[in-house]
């Protein structure tokens, strides 16, 4: 058995860093922004291990603070696979350093390290307000959990409420650490820094429910994750793992219905649309060959060896061929008009139905779709 008054930690296997410092022209340092995470560790057999999975050199690194010489890593990634723990994922306090030792840690009442009342101004605080987040990489063969830490005012926010929820599900769950950009206006100039922010593969419904990672219903595939930083999903990063254009399309329908829908995004979902349905396209086409087949020319030079009969040319037929890839997009836009009028997915297809005789949009043409989107943006479609 553990000792009871010993807190059981898993070990720290490094830090996973949204910026870094760079010099300035007058010879002293700044931070900066990164649009990619980048891994410190003082274990370089870890590090490599990251870096093969996540892209980056291995090289030494020694903390600005001073601190003991370790390792980094310069990953090509902004979206980890990690697992969450139930305890402790996120904590926060207001904090003062001076170089690598802290003087200050208090909750916002207390300061905890000399046990006395919060010593700073409430509207101009000597602390940072400070977020640290705990995950365990997922494909990283280590065990231990890695740490990413924020002094930002939107980690602070949104973070501690997704771990709380998270806390309910009684183990690690399976999810996504990543980062996104957030502007604000700071003293009358544009200011745009990294947030970082937490997604889990297990709907709320599951979470509530105790079904962790691993449960035969825990885990949700492709555009079914959940985002939990806000109460909008990250609809680009889940149409960026969406693998048809069906599951592109669920989360388009999913956006309007629930008045999600923005240009921005509509052109995002159905840039991603096309391109899977180019893809699917592509795969079904037949496979160029440098000529023709043997068989087929022995076929085409002694018709009656293979039983063939000459026939005669058939009659051209001229109708529109359906490009589910085009039509796919075109739906898109139909719903991204409708999107401003409130009409749900299921009154868009009773409109079209009426329209086209009983023809559902799934079996459309590309033209007889245009010519609905045109009635639509026309006011003509209720």
């Amino acid at each position: 058995m553990p000792i009871i008054d010993l807190q059981r930690r898993m070990r720290q296997l490094g830090e996973i860093r949204l910026g870094h410092v760079v010099p300035t022209a007058n010879g002293k340092t700044r931070p900066a922004k990164l649009d990619k995470f980048r891994f410190t560790s003082p274990s370089r057999e870890i590090l490599t291990a990251v870096a093969e999975l996540y892209g980056g050199e291995v090289k030494p690194w020694t903390p600005a603070n001073g601190g003991p010489t370790e390792f980094e890593v310069y990953s090509k990634a902004n979206r980890l696979p990690v697992l969450i723990p139930p305890k402790d994922a996120v904590s926060q306090w207001y904090e003062l350093y001076a170089g690598s030792k802290c003087q200050r840690r208090c909750d916002g009442v207390t300061e905890h390290k000399s046990d006395r009342p919060c010593m700073c101004d409430p509207d101009n605080r000597d602390c940072a307000m400070t977020t640290r987040v705990n995950v365990m990489l997922r494909d990283v063969p280590a065990l231990g959990q890695w740490l990413l830490i924020s002094k930002g005012y939107y980690a602070a926010v949104t973070l501690p409420p997704a771990a709380e929820l998270l806390s309910q599900a009684g183990g690690y769950v399976a999810g996504w650490l990543g980062m996104e950009e957030k502007t604000a206006i700071v003293k009358d100039q544009l200011a745009r820094f990294k947030v970082p922010t937490l997604d889990v593969e297990i709907t709320p419904a599951a979470l509530m429910a105790g079904q962790i990672t691993g449960g035969p219903q825990a885990v949700a595939s492709g555009p079914e994750r959940v985002a939990i930083t806000s109460g909008r999903p990250d609809y680009a990063a889940l149409a960026a793992a969406a693998k048809t254009p069906a599951e592109v399309r669920a989360l388009y329908e999913q956006a309007v219905e629930r008045g999600e829908m923005d240009k921005n995004l509509a052109d995002t979902l159905t840039a991603r649309a096309t391109a899977l349905g180019a893809e699917v396209k592509k795969q079904a086409e037949p496979q160029n060959h440098d000529g023709p087949h043997p068989d087929d020319v022995e076929r085409q030079l002694n018709p009656a060896d293979y039983g063939d009969a000459p026939e005669e040319p058939a009659e051209y037929v001229d109708a529109e061929i359906v490009d589910p890839a085009a039509a796919e997009a075109m739906w898109f836009q139909i719903m991204a008009a409708a999107g401003p009028l409130g009409m749900t997915t299921e009154q868009l297809e009773t409109a079209f139905a009426q329209q086209h005789s009983g023809l559902h949009p799934s079996s459309a043409t590309v033209g007889q779709l245009e010519d609905f989107l045109t009635a639509l943006k026309a006011g003509e479609v209720r």
